[in-house]
């Protein structure tokens, strides 16, 4: 574990050590902490699918791969809604969140398009573990799991007020300086964590016991998703917000304690993504045999 937690050090060390988002750096933090905990043959599969991807809109190993899913969504708002689950507080339907569980019928990477980050994440991980798979869907279906795991971790990307995931809630930082909720808590937050990324997984690594782990590896996808949606009930929505969007929403200013409980509530989500993306991954990798994943599969 040690030696692997060095080369995901190594790897952190080419990022930029400025303010860290969920979206980009909180993401490689959740992939550098699987890479640690992978066995050497998971690794190696993993590893060996990612060299057949020749995709440069971000350097090829697994780290930077857990950042891809946002930027393909740029050009490819077909899948905008595969990342969150819009748990309504006042009716919290899983169900309806994830638009009754609509299948693929064909390749996941197909849709549909009106899909939650749950099934998404079951969807991509079984053609992952498929030996079946295509190679070039099986890449596509790696590099979503690698971010979709850690998107379910995210509270506000698995619950709702009707405001958009808390994009319609505006929060006062002190002086001018505002953001909305969900964005506090893509960046503000993980960036409160410190300024750089290789002490922030030295730190939240060393936070991982064999008993958090354990804990942590049992359940299922779904059961993870609730427990980020406690999570979001519990701290990201424990004060009043209206639940509604607004054109100029009043700025509003957390209560004593948020961000202290926010900064303890992230830094715990991001060890739990690691953990279970390892899990993820490791139980994907097991069916498949390295000298199958050649260009001509």
């Amino acid at each position: 574990m040690r030696k692997s937690i060095v080369a995901a050090l190594a790897t952190l060390a080419l990022f930029p050590t400025q303010a860290l988002a969920w979206g980009s750096e909180g993401h490689v933090l959740v992939a550098a902490i699987a890479r640690a905990r992978l066995s050497p043959a998971a690794l190696a599969k993993v590893d060996a699918i990612l060299a057949q991807d020749h995709d440069g809109s971000t350097p090829s190993d697994m780290l930077s791969r857990a950042v891809w899913a946002d930027i393909y969504r740029r050009d490819h708002r077909e899948t905008a809604q595969w990342h969150f689950a819009d748990v309504e507080k006042d009716h919290p339907d899983f169900d309806a969140a994830c638009f009754g569980h609509p299948s693929s019928a064909g390749p996941a990477s197909t849709g549909p398009e009106t899909a939650c980050v749950i099934d998404r994440t079951a969807d991509f991980a079984r053609e992952l573990g498929d030996p079946d798979t295509a190679m070039a869907e099986r890449i596509l279906a790696l590099k979503f799991v690698l971010h979709f795991v850690g998107d379910m971790h995210q509270p506000l990307h698995v619950a709702d007020n009707h405001d958009r995931g808390g994009n319609c809630v505006l929060i006062s930082l002190g002086s001018a300086r505002t953001v909305n909720l969900h964005s506090y808590w893509d960046t503000v937050v993980i960036g409160e964590l410190g300024t750089d990324a290789r002490n922030i997984l030295t730190r939240l690594s060393a936070e991982i016991t064999a008993d958090k782990a354990a804990a942590w590896s049992v359940g299922d996808l779904a059961s993870w998703a609730r427990e980020t949606n406690a999570v979001a009930l519990g701290t990201a929505y424990s004060f009043a917000t209206q639940p509604r969007c607004e054109q100029s929403p009043t700025p509003l200013t957390f209560p004593k304690g948020y961000d202290e409980a926010a900064q303890r509530a992230a830094a715990t989500q991001i060890e739990r993504a690691g953990v279970r993306l390892a899990v993820v991954l490791e139980k994907a990798m097991r069916p498949l045999n390295i000298a199958g994943l050649s260009p001509a599969q």
